[in-house]
């Protein structure tokens, strides 16, 4: 902040004197936080208390942009409660599990009475005012029932608010625009089209009818008791993804970030070409500290997840209309009685008799790479001075093969760490346990991708019956990779000398020459289809499972060609490619039938595992 804006703080301060507000900022001033700074603590924390914002100021002690006078972003909802809240949430989450996350998901249930404004720091409590004020005024007017009419489209499922309560509820919000311009000089734009409650937002179009069934099951008369609440969320991070933290991390440089279980942090899938693959760069909601994490440490969470609840107005309860209807005894006489389950066993037997009776493919992530745990400085770790290579840690390999292009050709096609290849090892395993019949397997022609394939083989005791054919064609996107020139991979030749039994006589669809460096999201996807038609057209004959294993990528780009769907948007495919773990993968299955394709449950469940921080014997026995 420039010395120039001082003065405005103190006198913000004193202009406060004598108002409520003192006995909160009061003592952040006494332990000698400045003025600008516990305001926007106040502001950060919705204004609970003094003790929050100021363990707000200590956690954020390192924050770069503490001094900054960036406000935070309000907005007004309509929020219900009760039983039709309840229902809501069911809804939220059924409609998660059948349909896949949509749009509608990052946000709770809510009308929008006022879309996000700013408010400087030092005037967001006559927001409070104003909220108040406005709440006054319609209360006596407030409808005892609100009608929910619910309205379907190809890209939206919701209530819309009709008739003279949604009037009523609009008033509402142009007084509450009107006070808070008056009292805390914000611009706020009131909601003047219709008001709406979303159910799904930007789904995919044939899941139309099962959210449409699924919201029939709620019904507007619920009782509900409806509350006006103030939001405010941090405008830096609108467009960012948010990420929830699942595991303790300790900074092993000083460009990471140390997370904590619970930690939010802000990415921007934009901006992350200075990650290695399965990290990211982000900014701590915590502590406003921005560095590198592992994103394996992480869980995708929704956007409201960060937003804080300022002040609520709370409305009349509205009566139950259906409360006798869903009282009654057998109106659905079904309800109670769950469909019979099939024996554990039995289902297996079936799963195994489908598998082998069609063909499949099984599309796999290769294991954990080393740059993944030992960041981009990898090489330097375990390189010595005359080039040779040595384990520093019992997670780098035990040894690497040999590559023209010497110890150097491994920066940018790094091999499977210690754990990843454990990994792959255990998942051959449970691929062998679960009985499924691999007939014929194709990889990314990136080291990582042939190791895993070939543990994989050696678990299920078909590493020397079935070669492996070498796929360039489902490469990563080579946007993706560092450097301007597509990275030096092995050849045939030297997989074939460092004992991988490669088959030298497959055709690819895309040779390694024609790979383009920095390709576009079109070319890319392009490569991965083409790629796609020739692997299956080359096991036409073979019914069991045709594994692939390449990148996180491919359980995207290489499937969706088999279902027949579109490409996805680039932007939300880049945010699903980095949620995928090491050997994640996606199962789709031929329907002769129907003449489709269908993704079903893989064969085998995900290998979930937690962190495992560097331990210094000596700082521990001699506390240096």
């Amino acid at each position: 902040m420039a010395a120039g804006d001082t003065p405005l703080y103190a006198q913000v301060s004193n202009k406060l004197k004598g108002r409520s507000t003192p006995s909160l900022l009061d003592p952040l001033l006494a332990v000698g936080f400045p003025a600008h700074s516990a305001l926007k603590a106040l502001a950060a924390t919705g204004r609970k208390t003094a003790e929050e914002a100021s363990d707000w100021l200590h956690c954020h002690r390192n924050d770069p942009s503490l001094d900054d006078p960036i406000p935070q972003e309000y907005a007004l909802f309509l929020c219900p409660t009760g039983a039709l809240l309840e229902k809501l949430q069911e809804f939220w989450r059924e409609s998660k599990r059948q349909c896949a996350k949509n749009r509608a998901h990052e946000v709770f249930p809510h009308v929008t009475l006022c879309d996000f404004f700013t408010c400087e720091d030092q005037k967001v409590e006559c927001l409070y005012e104003a909220l108040k004020r406005a709440g006054d005024r319609i209360l006596g007017s407030f409808p005892p029932v609100v009608p929910l009419v619910l309205h379907s489209s190809v890209s939206y499922l919701g209530f819309f608010l009709c008739g003279s309560p949604a009037d009523i509820i609009q008033e509402f919000a142009v007084t509450f625009a009107t006070e808070a311009s008056v009292l805390a000089d914000c611009t706020v734009k009131p909601c003047t089209k219709q008001l709406h409650l979303t159910l799904a937002h930007k789904f995919y179009p044939h899941h139309q009818r099962t959210l449409e069934q699924l919201a029939r099951a709620i019904h507007p008369g619920h009782s509900c008791q409806w509350t006006a609440a103030l939001y405010s969320r941090d405008m830096r991070f609108v467009h960012y993804q948010t990420l929830r933290a699942l595991f303790q991390y300790k900074p092993q440089n000083e460009d990471e970030l140390m997370l904590s279980p619970g930690d939010y942090i802000f990415v921007d899938p934009t901006q992350q070409e200075e990650a290695s693959e399965g990290w990211v760069i982000g900014v701590s909601q915590r502590t406003g500290c921005r560095g590198f994490l592992p994103e394996n440490y992480t869980d995708r969470a929704s956007e409201a997840d960060t937003w804080v609840k300022h002040r609520i107005y709370t409305f009349c309860l509205a009566t139950d209309l259906n409360s006798r209807k869903d009282g009654e005894g057998g109106s659905r006489p079904n309800a109670e009685f769950p469909p019979p389950q099939t024996s554990r066993s039995f289902s297996s037997v079936q799963a195994l008799q489908a598998t082998v009776a069609r063909k499949s493919v099984l599309v796999v992530r290769h294991g954990e790479r080393v740059d993944q745990i030992f960041g981009k400085s990898w090489l330097r770790q375990c390189s010595t001075p005359d080039g040779k290579y040595h384990r520093p840690d019992l997670n780098f390999p035990c040894s690497l093969p040999r590559r023209s292009n010497g110890i150097k050709g491994f920066e940018n096609d790094p091999p499977l760490s210690s754990c990843g290849v454990f990994q792959s090892r255990i998942t051959g395993a449970a691929l062998l346990d679960s009985g499924a019949r691999i007939t014929s397997a194709f990889t990314s022609p990136a080291l990582r991708c042939v190791q895993t394939a070939k543990l994989i083989l050696e678990e299920l005791k078909l590493e020397k019956k079935i070669k492996i054919r070498v796929e360039p064609g489902i490469f990563e996107w080579t946007k993706w990779e560092p450097g301007k020139a597509t990275p030096a991979l092995m050849s045939l030749e030297e997989l074939k000398e460092a004992n991988f039994n490669v088959d030298t006589d497959y055709r690819p669809a895309f040779p390694l020459s024609c790979l383009m460096p920095a390709e576009s999201y079109d070319e890319y996807v392009n490569r991965c289809t083409a790629s796609m038609g020739r692997i299956v057209s080359t096991c036409l004959q073979d019914t069991g499972i045709i594994l692939i294993v390449s990148h996180g990528s491919a359980l995207d780009s290489c499937t969706r060609p088999l279902l027949g769907l579109p490409p996805r948007d680039c932007r939300d495919f880049a945010q699903l490619v980095r949620k995928i773990p090491s050997l994640g993968m996606c199962f789709c299955e031929e329907n002769r039938q129907e003449g489709k394709w269908e993704l079903v449950n893989p064969p085998v469940k995900t290998l979930t595992h937690g962190s495992n921080a560097t331990f210094n014997w000596r700082n521990w026995i001699l506390g240096s």
